[in-house]
């Protein structure tokens, strides 16, 4: 595809199975690609060949994760209801009740995303994917037979995969992933956590939430680093005064297991070599691309350095116009609405490719580009941060507003945090925002709609919010800025 949108068309031959599209992958940003690819008239084929239907976010991801949370947010509620005048006793957790409510909810949203996989729109093949050329796939079934697909165009969605760095003896001593988590029947008195990104994060506040004894070693100097540091910081301080120990700045060198059996997690830091022991260990140091099983380089597709695969603003496959990308496996960010953005953007655009629809292709843009995480505080963000406007030298004023000076926040006794809006010097429209505090992943979408219809500060200012309400913390920012 050239930058005027000329799509060209490579000839195949008949195989076991010949589609108009394939998407590789069945989570959401699959099943997007694949639900738009139908309503074009598109012969369409899916290819998944998971133990299970949906996708990491329903499965392994976002549903669980949020399901575990908020029992620990409730845990976390009778065990400060003291401060509101209230007498309860937290009694400990049932991590089998825990996994079965769990269990009972995904098993429904997993179940209607397999209804949709298999209500006879597109074809459904339960096996694995790799390239044997740009235009062909060897997929093998679950049942061990082997099938050839070949396509016009395909759209790749497969997704992400745990990363486990090679640290000396972590393999022997034994650990816990998310996955292990998420579908856990026990709950450790103590626990290490490795990382200090969104997950690692999310599941030391679930732990620490239902009285587990929690530490955190994070290699960078702070956690949560795709954040602004003011915005991280209040994530450490909150963690640290729940009484999670906070390690920043660290090289883990190694993991042992002592002889009461506890596991050891040996690390450097700015003091010097140090240790922490707990009853588990945690691997969250991240997750990287699916891509080892597709055999990219049969089809001539690219990798960065960060191995996801190199895609165009269209989701297009740098070098390969007819095969596109979408999700965690070309990125930006590891989030479910941005994949099913991509995957309806890839789904049209591979359509007006073969049917020579005239006209620009639709591109993706992240200038609403949206991330949650669900500490204690949570946080929201939207647009660009303040370390991505300085690093594109954007021209842009900043103004926040504490929650502890926020009468809604001071009620609900909720004070760490604060808002944050950035705005473009020149045009004061909004161009970034940040929640961090109490329902941040709620209060965020505020300005996303803003930002949607390019707002400025000052017509944020004038909008009129109830009295009171969390929301009307966004006001006070908004007015700083329409007054400079």
């Amino acid at each position: 595809m050239n930058n005027h949108g000329d799509f060209s068309f490579i000839p195949i031959t008949m195989s076991d199975y010949t589609y108009d599209l394939v998407v590789i992958g069945g989570g959401s940003g699959g099943y997007a690609a694949a639900r738009s690819a139908h309503s074009h008239g598109l012969k369409t084929a899916v290819i998944d060949g998971a133990d299970e239907l949906g996708g990491l976010c329903i499965l392994r991801g976002c549903m669980p994760s949020k399901t575990l949370i908020e029992s620990a947010n409730r845990a976390r509620i009778i065990r400060d209801a003291k401060s509101f005048g209230l007498t309860a006793t937290y009694d400990g957790a049932d991590a089998t009740a825990i996994r079965a409510r769990k269990r009972a909810l995904i098993g429904d949203f997993a179940g209607y995303r397999q209804g949709q996989l298999e209500d006879g729109r597109f074809d459904l093949h339960r096996g694995y994917a790799k390239f044997t050329s740009p235009h062909s796939l060897e997929v093998s079934l679950r049942d061990g037979s082997l099938i050839t697909v070949t396509f016009r165009s395909a759209i790749i969605a497969a997704g992400s995969t745990i990363s486990i760095p090679p640290i000396d003896g972590l393999q022997q001593t034994g650990f816990l992933t998310s996955d292990d988590v998420l579908d856990s029947d026990s709950i450790p008195k103590s626990i290490i956590v490795l990382g200090g990104g969104a997950i690692a994060m999310e599941l030391a506040h679930y732990y620490e939430g239902l009285g587990v004894k929690t530490t955190v070693i994070q290699r960078s100097p702070h956690i949560l680093k795709s954040c602004d540091p003011d915005v991280a910081q209040v994530v450490e301080e909150a963690s640290r005064e729940r009484g999670i120990d906070l390690f920043t700045g660290t090289k883990i060198t190694s993991v042992t297991r002592d002889e009461d059996g506890l596991k050891r997690v040996h690390f450097d830091s700015r003091h010097g070599p140090q240790f922490a022991a707990a009853e588990e260990i945690l691997c969250a140091l991240g997750r990287k691309p699916n891509t080892k099983p597709l055999n990219l380089e049969a089809a001539g597709i690219h990798t960065t350095p960060s191995g996801h695969i190199a895609v165009e603003p269209t989701q297009a496959c740098v070098g390969q116009p007819h095969l596109f990308a979408v999700g965690d496996i070309c990125g930006p960010l590891e989030v479910v609405h941005l994949a099913i953005e991509q995957g309806e953007i890839a789904a049209d655009n591979a359509h007006a490719m073969l049917s020579g629809s005239a006209g620009e292709p639709r591109t993706f843009s992240d200038r609403l580009k949206l991330f949650g995480v669900f500490t204690e505080p949570q946080i929201g963000m939207v647009g660009l941060t303040e370390k991505e406007a300085q690093s594109a030298n954007i021209p842009y004023d900043a103004a926040s507003y504490p929650f502890n000076d926020h009468g809604k926040s001071m009620v609900m006794g909720e004070l760490h945090g604060f808002v944050k809006l950035l705005a473009h010097r020149d045009t004061q429209q909004i161009i970034g925002g940040a929640a961090v505090g109490p329902h941040a992943s709620e209060l965020i979408h505020e300005v996303v709609v803003a930002m949607r219809f390019h707002a400025t500060a000052e017509q944020l200012a004038t909008t009129p919010h109830y009295h009171p309400t969390l929301s009307e913390i966004w006001t006070y920012p908004a007015e700083d800025l329409a007054d400079l």
